[in-house]
């Protein structure tokens, strides 16, 4: 039997789908609020683009949430693209 993977959510996903649907935001009006490029915010939703430091704290401050939530995504979402990466090459070290 296959295993199915489920796929790995980037903070993109968590900020689409957890943020501006809920809230019935469109990008534009996100990147306006924080002071960035609608073409980052929509780089970081396709997953394209990493969510920085610096985006971190506008996204927290603009929502209300404690520094790092979006950083601790990232970090979460690389590091287990990095484990899919390093695979059995991982269980062997």
């Amino acid at each position: 039997m296959l295993e199915k993977q489920i796929k790995n959510p980037h903070g993109g996903d968590i900020l689409k789908y957890e943020f501006l649907e809920e809230l019935g935001m469109n990008q534009n009006t996100l990147a306006n609020a924080i002071k960035v490029s609608p073409h980052q915010i929509n780089d970081i939703i396709k997953g394209t683009l990493p969510i920085t430091a610096e985006i971190d704290l506008r996204l927290c401050h603009y929502f209300g949430l404690s520094e790092g939530y979006f950083l601790r995504l990232q970090n979460t979402y690389e590091l287990m693209e990095a484990k899919n990466k390093l695979g059995d090459e991982l269980n062997s070290i």
